[in-house]
């Protein structure tokens, strides 16, 4: 399964706001945020359950994450989620050709 989603960084982000005066860098754990967001939704997509919304409750764990580059204000990202073999999600976040961040994700129902 794969899933691709699209962000923009509004220039009025607030996490901005502190993050760092003089040099606003998107935080990663927003960029992470977005990358369990994106996988969810495509485990949500193929699901065959008729959790609704409810299911958006999964566990997750984020296994290896790797911040490659600075993401600025008015970016716009491209978030991309492929499932492995063994079941976890690989994700990457990119920039134009410019690749920001990379990691794996492992999902699971909740109960």
């Amino acid at each position: 399964m794969q899933s691709e989603a699209t962000l923009f960084i509004a220039p009025d982000h607030p996490a901005f706001a502190g993050h760092f005066p003089g040099r606003p860098i998107f935080p990663g754990v927003l960029l992470l945020d977005a990358a369990v967001h994106t996988a969810r939704q495509a485990m949500h997509a193929s699901s065959s359950s008729d959790r609704g919304e409810d299911g958006a409750k999964d566990i997750c764990q984020i296994s290896a994450a790797k911040f490659l580059s600075p993401v600025s204000p008015g970016e716009t990202l491209t978030i991309s989620c492929t499932t492995s073999a063994s079941g976890s999600m690989r994700f990457d976040i990119s920039s134009g050709s410019r690749k920001v961040a990379t990691g794996t994700l492992v999902l699971a129902p909740a109960p």
